[in-house]
């Protein structure tokens, strides 16, 4: 995916099918000069649908798209025909994408399944027809009722990847070389901070013809909870990762605090986040010895499962998709 390419915020105007009016009308053949009421129901309004299709990566087909509307439904007929329904706008998105109501941010729903559909804007009910008012004491009703009106609102779609394992790192840490290793994917990689501006995906191929999905998330900085940096903008991808994968480089001052640091940020932006399954990789291990490895294991966090990498000699690679497999059959 380009970094241009990739789309995971739009806010479109919805504007759902109106209604069709009920008919009024009684029925009248060369045989009956006055019948009853026969006046047919008016159809459904279209509804807006979202649609979740696992082909998609991105909302970029919809960037650009600020106003749906759905067909109105059409007028009740003669003979108790109801008139058709309007026709449904259907907006296919990738899995991962959540809807929410723009005036007020509350979350609608979420598409996490191919082929799962959901209403985003209900279309206005069809009109009743006259013979519904037929009574006792009133055999020939005059009324029908009209169509209700269609609804129009501002809505929110947001996409949050979805992924077995999910790259955590500061910029610059690594993250998008060891992408590029273990998996087809071809990001930008860069010798400067904030390389990865979008989340990149990649296929990682295992034993048996087996396979996983790993995220490469823009980096974390301190302070991204409150925006800073990156900010709050790619955290969320995060969240809908299985596994977390830390990555710290050998060459890093204080590998334990920069463990902690990126773990306080995590919790503080969701505090089920520290909950995930997490393991630790050191990368550039290539710059290390036996010894020296050795001796910074020592001061590791105790809490989580690690491994030396490296992704330029392929050090432990393989070691290293060996445990991640290991933690993804256990989640599920």
């Amino acid at each position: 995916m380009a970094d241009s390419n990739f789309v995971d915020y739009v806010k479109i105007c919805c504007r759902s099918g109106k209604g069709g009016a009920g008919a009024m009308h009684f029925h009248r053949d060369k045989n009956t000069a006055k019948g009853g009421p026969d006046g047919g129901d008016g159809g459904r309004g279209g509804h807006i649908i979202l649609r979740g299709n696992k082909q998609l990566w991105t909302l970029l087909h919809l960037k650009y798209r600020k106003h749906v509307i759905a067909e109105p439904g059409a007028r009740g007929e003669a003979g108790l025909r109801s008139g058709a329904d309007g026709k449904d706008d259907i907006l296919e998105v990738p899995l991962g994408t959540i809807a929410k109501d723009a005036e007020t941010g509350e979350q609608l729903f979420e598409i996490t399944e191919d082929g799962q559909e959901a209403i985003l804007l209900p279309g206005g009910r069809g009109g009743q027809g006259n013979h519904h008012y037929k009574t006792s004491t009133n055999q020939t009703p005059r009324t029908s009722q009209p169509g209700e009106d269609g609804r129009e609102e501002w809505k929110i779609l947001e996409l949050k990847v979805l992924a077995d394992v999910g790259l955590v790192g500061f910029p610059n840490a690594g993250k998008s070389t060891l992408l590029s290793v273990m998996t087809a994917a071809k990001p930008k990689i860069a010798n400067y901070s904030f390389t990865t501006l979008v989340p990149n995906l990649g296929i990682v191929e295992y034993r048996d013809f087996q396979s996983f999905v790993m995220a490469d998330i823009p980096g974390i900085i301190e302070g991204a909870h409150e925006g800073k940096g990156l900010g709050t903008r790619f955290l969320r991808h995060i969240e809908r990762n299985a596994i977390l994968l830390f990555l710290i480089p050998a060459d890093a001052n204080d590998i334990k605090k920069e463990y902690e640091i990126l773990l306080s940020e995590l919790s503080q932006f969701n505090e089920e986040l520290v909950h995930k399954q997490r393991l630790l990789a050191i990368s550039k291990a290539d710059m290390l010895d036996e010894e020296m490895m050795k001796q910074m294991e020592q001061e590791l966090p105790s809490d989580i499962p690690h491994v030396f990498i490296s992704s330029v000699s392929g050090f432990n690679i393989q070691k290293l998709k060996d445990m991640l497999w290991k933690e993804i059959k256990g989640t599920k």
